[in-house]
């Protein structure tokens, strides 16, 4: 017996020598069951699974009367059910690359097995000892088929295999995973003994110059047919799905190069045979075409091999191997002309031509060569890490710790090298801006790793980091100037000890400048002063940086000390504090402005009270970004604190505009509404604005959802409004470039309107103040519009509903701000489905019906949990239902309107039917019937398609209808869960198709 003979049966244990032989009745069944299957749009289980079932249904053992386990029976229903698995395999045409994915090596073995002796291979033969050219084509096919699955599974598993990790273990699932390596191993151990005969087999095969045929489910119906049907036509040259000639060579070619690629490793000769085999392969590629191919190749895993192939065949005098890097590279590590290595890597870090994975090997042998002995290769490994480390820099990757160990201790050739690499790694005239952004950070990090200021001295200093980072950009380092200065306590020195420091003369005053400028500490940024004013009297050092920005108001009482030294040293104290809370950088804020208070508090009460103002607000920084985060409320000092701030009368103190709005935020925020609308003092309201404003907000709030007559808070506050949105001129921009929808006006009522759109944006955070607002823009919005734009919000029955003076108003702005308000309070909450229905709303409004419909999908899936359960009615109200109709009917997806008007409370049949009749439809049509579950809807499609000739479709639409859950006889509740699910469903495959 064969070896192929020996494994079919170890495999099988027992298998049909002869076609199976079922009646009518009984392949029928099977046959219209696996078609059903086969042509579902995306088959559960995927057909390459059943089988997997099929083979294990053919292959369980039986069980006689005395309860011995004996093999599967040759029986009537098992040979059914291996041809029911090799109908599978034809359907999915035999693809090997589907094959092996899906399958285990027994189970494929037992498939392919079943195949031959379907296709009658003469049992007891060896595939070496058969003529190909002799057999019929189909048979020579199947040969052909396990033979090059043989060579493809022993190359696969010499490939290291990830090992899955295992779960919680179970005795029965544990034993199964044990038998199946077990059987695996047994089966790898026969392939690899028949390897070289598989080998022949393949080579052979290469010399045939015909086409061959493959099994099809029509030939597999012909075998299943009784003998005398049968005809001959399975073994005629025309049954089956046509291979051609070169196709079968094309990847004969391919699994042969592969088999010798890998017996390469012990026989160095055999590359010679792959690399004929591979460039065959490619050869006949061109000249056909990939797509033409019956069996595709990993085009990319061929030219691997082809490039692995000409550096292991090629030789020292071969000049023309010696045009590719992977060639150069292969000849410098055996002749050791490593200068020449590095040189090619450095090359290379322009033109990113070499994989990551291939530096990294040549890195590792190299280090390995260096540990032998070789002292010699310690500089080249770190010239080659250091030109991966670049290219990994400018690829956005992890810096490898190999690099880091290196740099434990630089030297100044090191640094130079480093330097060299990254000039050389850039083209700076026409690299993107992505790419100069990530050589800065890399030297940027590489200064914060450093300890010696010389060596950071030498990189920033050099002329691409001069023109990689700008002064802002440098400001990045001042962690690491931070660590390497000494660190002193300000509130433990007398404000004049600082003075006593004497000057340097010896330390350029260029370089003190760039450590002032890059220094957060406060009592070194005092050191480098007295150092700079001991060496000049000349400058203004608080000018020598544009980013050091003080606010007008302080800056006019800081620059009248008179103290030149004080003067700076205040200025660039204020201007450091104020540009790290601007990057949230509080801790250092705080110093800086605790160094900055303990200095004005000896001689300015004014600035005194400034730098408690800007505590103040760093602290409602500190505790938003920090506890307040999570919930915590702040704690009763900082709600004091703010309190006192509002109501402060201290004459000619320079106040910001910022802090009281920020205060009056955090009371809203923190919902203090019980101070704002009972206790704050009347003449606070009456005299500063943010109170004010405040109070009005609160105060609404506060009433929410209230009775009518409790609603006169709300009034006032939309006359506040539409007083301001009724002065038409400019907008005003504010300092940090928002566009303001307020304008300059005098009012009886006190309000500050030029900074009223602060209270729209951050930092308001508390959902029903943000509701709140929106709902009021929402309905000035709708006042004037027509109801086909009017949008929904929530609470929006609160407000007045006309405006006298409908002419002033400036529609224009409102619309503007009620966009920016919709898209920052779902930066705030993007679950909120109100929310939501009102970004959607906007898009309607201005005709972008996809984003519409994303929008109110959206708002549906996070209040019904990815629409399994019923959304509610008051969020897809028939509002919003025929919105989602128009937006369907507008993007040319009339199916979808015909499903959607089923959601309307009395189903919209007369737009359904219009929609139906459109033919020229964008949406997947007849593949969404099965979601219709109106009878009506139902019917007059099958009447449709049968109208015009549909027959394809109208049987689809009479599956829908003879579903048992549709009947009219059901009770109520079976018909709402029938629509449910279908609702379900359908609203699910809407949000994949638009999120």
């Amino acid at each position: 017996m064969s070896a192929e003979a020996a494994d079919r049966e170890a495999a099988t244990s027992s298998r049909p020598c002869t076609p199976p032989q079922t009646s009518w009745f009984e392949f029928v069944l099977e046959e219209a069951l696996l078609e059903q299957h086969l042509q579902k749009p995306s088959p559960d289980p995927p057909p390459v699974q059943l089988i997997v079932q099929f083979l294990e249904q053919a292959s369980k053992p039986s069980v006689n009367e005395q309860n011995q386990v004996q093999p599967p029976p040759d029986n009537k229903r098992n040979r059914i059910l291996k041809l029911l698995a090799l109908k599978v395999a034809a359907h999915l045409k035999w693809d090997l690359d589907v094959l092996e994915k899906s399958l285990s090596v027994p189970v494929l073995n037992m498939l392919l097995n079943e195949l031959l002796c379907i296709s009658k291979v003469p049992p007891g033969t060896k595939h070496v000892d058969v003529d190909l050219s002799s057999l019929p084509p189909t048979t020579a096919m199947a040969i052909l088929l396990y033979n090059r699955w043989a060579i493809r599974t022993i190359v696969q598993s010499s490939f290291p295999v990830k090992q899955v990790k295992p779960g919680p273990p179970q005795l029965n699932v544990m034993n199964q995973i044990q038998q199946e390596k077990e059987l695996t191993e047994n089966i790898l151990k026969v392939l690899k003994e028949q390897a070289a005969d598989s080998i022949l087999v393949l080579e052979g095969a290469l010399k045939l110059n015909k086409d061959l045929y493959v099994h099809t489910i029509r030939t597999l119906d012909l075998l299943a047919m009784e003998p005398g049907m049968v005809n001959g036509e399975t073994e005629s040259s025309t049954a089956g799905l046509k291979i051609s000639a070169e196709e079968i060579q094309c990847q004969v070619c391919y699994d042969l190069g592969a088999i010798y690629f890998q017996q390469g490793s012990t026989n160095a000769a055999v590359h010679e045979k792959a690399k004929e085999k591979f460039f065959r392969t490619k050869e006949l590629i061109a000249k056909n075409g990939s797509s033409s191919l019956h069996f595709t190749i990993d085009e990319e895993r061929l030219a691997g091999y082809c490039q692995a192939c000409e550096v292991l065949t090629s030789s020292s005098d071969d000049a023309s191997q010696q045009a590719t890097p992977y060639s150069q590279i292969h000849s410098c590590l055996k002749s050791g002309k490593y200068q020449d290595l590095v040189k090619i890597f450095l090359e290379d870090n322009l033109t990113l031509s070499l994989p990551e994975q291939f530096r990294q090997s040549v890195l590792r042998e190299l280090f390995q060569k260096a540990q032998q002995g070789n002292d010699a290769l310690d500089e080249v490994c770190f010239k080659v890490c250091v030109c991966n480390t670049v290219c990994d820099a400018l690829q956005g990757r992890i810096i490898d710790i190999q690099f880091c160990q290196l740099f434990l201790k630089p030297s100044k050739e090191k640094i130079d090298f480093l330097l060299e690499v990254c000039s050389g790694s850039i083209d700076l005239e026409n690299a993107s801006e992505e790419l100069k952004r990530k050589m800065a950070a890399f030297l940027k990090n590489l200064c914060l790793g450093m300890e010696d200021l010389q060596f950071v001295f030498m990189i920033s200093s050099h002329e691409l980091f001069i023109k990689l980072l700008k002064d802002d950009e440098r400001k990045l380092l001042i962690d690491q100037m931070r660590k390497r200065s000494p660190r002193i306590n300000l509130c433990t020195k007398p404000v004049t000890s600082f003075y006593d420091i004497p000057a340097s003369a010896s330390v350029n005053i260029g370089q003190l400048e760039h450590q002032l400028i890059l220094s957060v500490d406060p009592w070194r940024i005092r050191q480098i002063l007295i150092e700079l004013h001991g060496m000049t009297s000349e400058r203004q050092f608080w000018m020598i940086s544009n980013k050091w920005e003080v606010p007008n108001v302080y800056g006019n009482v800081i620059l009248g000390i008179k103290d030149s030294l004080t003067r700076d040293l205040v200025y660039i104290l204020m201007a450091k504090g104020l540009h790290c809370c601007a990057i949230k950088d509080f801790v250092h804020a705080k110093q800086l402005f605790a160094a900055c208070l303990e200095l004005v508090t000896e001689f300015s009460p004014k600035l005194r009270q400034v730098m408690l103002n800007e505590m103040l607000l760093l602290d409602i920084y500190t505790h938003e970004a920090g506890a307040g985060v999570s919930g915590e409320r702040p704690p009763s000092d900082l709600i004091s604190r703010v309190r006192g701030y509002l109501e402060m009368r201290v004459p000619d103190i320079p106040l910001r505009q910022v802090i009281a709005e920020e205060c009056v935020a955090f009371l809203l925020n923190w919902c203090e509404n019980e101070y704002l609308t009972m206790q704050v003092p009347l003449p606070l309201v009456q005299t500063n604005p943010y109170v004010k404003l405040g109070q009005l907000l609160a105060a609404t709030c506060k009433e929410l959802p209230g009775p009518k007559e409790s609603r006169r808070t709300a009034k006032d506050l939309w006359e506040v409004v539409v007083q301001i949105c009724s002065v038409s001129n400019q907008h005003k921009r504010g300092n940090d470039g928002r566009v303001s929808l307020i304008k300059h006006r005098e009012s009886t009522l006190g309000i500050m309107y030029s900074s009223w759109e602060y209270f729209f944006f951050p930092p308001l955070q508390e959902p029903l103040v943000l509701t709140t607002i929106l709902s009021l823009f929402v309905k000035l919005h709708n006042v004037r519009e027509d109801i086909v734009n009017d949008i929904a919000a929530e609470h929006i029955s609160i407000w007045p509903s006309s405006i006298p003076n409908l002419q002033s108003v400036d529609f224009e702005a409102v619309a503007i701000t009620v966009k920016e308000l919709v898209s920052y309070a779902l930066t705030i909450n993007a679950n909120n489905h109100f929310w939501l229905i009102i970004q959607a709303d906007i898009y309607f409004a201005t005709n972008q019906y996809s984003a519409a419909l994303h929008y109110y999908l959206q708002a549906g899936a996070v209040c019904s949990d990815f629409f399994n359960k019923m959304v509610p009615p008051d969020v897809y109200t028939d509002q919003v239902i025929k919105r989602m109709i128009k937006c369907c009917s507008l993007l040319n997806c009339h199916t979808q309107v015909a499903i959607l008007c089923q959601f309307l409370r009395e189903v919209d049949y007369k737009t359904a039917f219009k929609a139906l009749q459109e033919q020229n439809s964008h949406d997947a049509m007849d593949s969404y019937y099965e979601y219709i579950w109106d009878v009506t809807i139902l019917e007059y499609l099958t009447y449709l398609h049968h109208k015009r000739g549909e027959t394809d479709k109208r049987q689809i639409a009479i599956k829908a209808i003879g579903q048992t859950e549709l009947n009219a006889s059901n009770p109520e509740e079976v018909l709402q869960l029938a629509a449910q699910r279908r609702k379900k469903k359908f609203l699910q495959a809407m949000a994949k198709l638009y999120f």
